[in-house]
């Protein structure tokens, strides 16, 4: 098989996140044994889901220090089929335009892994695999869940597979070299409604009339990553609520789609003569002053390198259940925010829920990174992409990815990947061009040979 056959194959097999990565990891093993490595699957059950990582290397053991060339392997979501236009209606058929492949995956990031391989194919194909050959060996892993926290590295990580002290991770940067990244924090919050205010809505419910009013509130959608670029309506709407008398009750509620998203839409509904002693409104008016507290402190840690260069918070999701209120949201942190910080900013907001008899958990974390200038593998990747003469230039990223877990156990992480990231990934007709995947490779091998031999 060629290598746009198993580009082909690879966007085929369905590694979305409501059917995991084991089936697509199989077939990555299967290639990267004909391509002569030593595999290894990590076998993991991730939400039910059978998942896995594959692990290949050019020896048959784990050495004290390595190379780690990753890709995650599973998928976004590919939304309506219809949408995808350029493969027939079919996100998982591969379909090549002139210099271009279409497909789910096709940059985010399936086949960044056979870039990788492919390199690693060549690299061994010149110099022979013989383990006295590697002056440092290289490990090719494909993880699973990067779409859902990524567990795939995590687990990686601590079940110790891997000695690797530097890296490259695969994502969409058009071969620009991304060397610090913004952190992740998600955070939920509940707030019960008291038993009075349980009453009145269940009574209220059962009313003949209704005396209640509805506002809608209109913002305009955009990732939390770039928020602004966007409009929060639920702000808007949290913040016309401070202007509510106390005591109003709140009937209905609800906001945007998911944490991570900026919210395009919010409605609340309220009835005004609920005269209660303690409202669900006043409980929600005081975590927003604290939430608006800790966004004025966001302005003493700037980042110069990122856009924008503060730490950012998304209030994406707002629900209204029988017995309490249900708000998802998401911190971006720049590597000018320290673990400490960071944990000061979490214990206002858990302060101002315990408060109010609210429960505030995070949801999950990731601390941000940045890889020094002075790291060997920033050099190599610099002056390989030099002698292909494609101009580096070193950026940063406000999403969060594997290196961010990497670097905290001390791996040296670039960022790098064919194909486009904004606007391409998780879209339909997402794509590559063919071009680009070959410069992959040839960026790939040069790397390896470098580094490795």
């Amino acid at each position: 098989m060629n290598f746009l056959e198993a580009c082909r194959k690879f966007i085929e097999i369905d590694s979305t996140p409501l059917v995991g990565s084991l089936e697509i990891a199989q077939y990555a093993a299967e290639l990267c044994r004909k391509a002569g490595l030593h595999v290894e699957i990590q076998n993991e059950t991730f939400n039910g889901l059978d998942q896995a990582n594959v692990i290949a290397r050019p020896i048959a053991f784990r050495p004290e220090n390595e190379l780690l060339l990753e890709t995650h392997l599973d998928t976004a979501d590919p939304g309506t089929y219809a949408h995808w236009t350029r493969t027939g209606a079919n996100p998982f058929n591969a379909s090549i335009y002139q210099d271009t492949i279409f497909g789910l995956g096709a940059a985010d990031t399936k086949l960044d892994f056979l870039c990788k391989l492919e390199a690693a194919r060549q690299v061994m194909e010149a110099a022979g695999a013989s383990g006295a050959s590697w002056r440092l060996p290289f490990v090719l892993v494909g993880t699973f869940g990067e779409e859902e926290g990524m567990p795939g590295a995590i687990k990686l990580i601590r079940k110790k597979k891997i000695s690797a002290k530097m890296a490259l991770v695969g994502e969409p940067t058009e071969l620009n070299l991304i060397h610090a990244g913004k952190g992740f924090a998600g955070v939920e919050i509940e707030i019960p409604f008291s038993e009075e205010e349980k009453d009145f809505r269940a009574q209220h419910d059962r009313g003949d009339g209704t005396t209640t009013q509805s506002r809608v509130f209109i913002g305009k959608a955009a990732h939390s990553s770039v928020p602004q670029t966007g409009e929060s309506a639920i702000s808007k709407m949290l913040d016309y609520m401070t202007k509510l008398p106390e005591g109003i009750a709140v009937m209905e509620i609800e906001g945007g789609i998911s944490a991570n998203t900026v919210p395009a839409h919010a409605v609340l509904e309220i009835d005004m003569v609920g005269a209660l002693k303690e409202s669900i409104g006043s409980k929600i008016t005081r975590i927003f002053k604290a939430i608006s507290d800790v966004e004025k402190r966001f302005r003493h840690y700037p980042d110069g390198e990122f856009d924008p260069p503060e730490p950012t918070l998304n209030i994406g999701m707002i629900r209204s259940f029988e017995d309490h209120i249900k708000i998802g949201g998401c911190v971006r942190l720049p590597p000018t925010v320290s673990d400490a910080i960071y944990e000061e900013w979490m214990g206002i907001l858990k302060k101002a829920c315990t408060d109010v008899d609210a429960v505030f958990r995070v949801t999950d974390y990731k601390q941000p990174f940045r890889t020094p200038d002075s790291e060997e593998i920033v050099r190599v990747c610099t002056e390989e992409l030099e002698k292909m003469g494609h101009q580096p230039v070193w950026r940063t990223q406000a999403v969060a990815n594997e290196a961010n877990v990497f670097s905290r156990f001390g791996i040296a992480c670039v960022v790098i990947g064919p194909g486009r990231g904004v606007g391409n990934s998780h879209a339909p007709n997402e794509r590559v061009k063919i071009e680009e995947l070959n410069a992959a490779i040839r960026f790939y091998r040069g790397v390896l040979e470098r580094v490795c031999l």
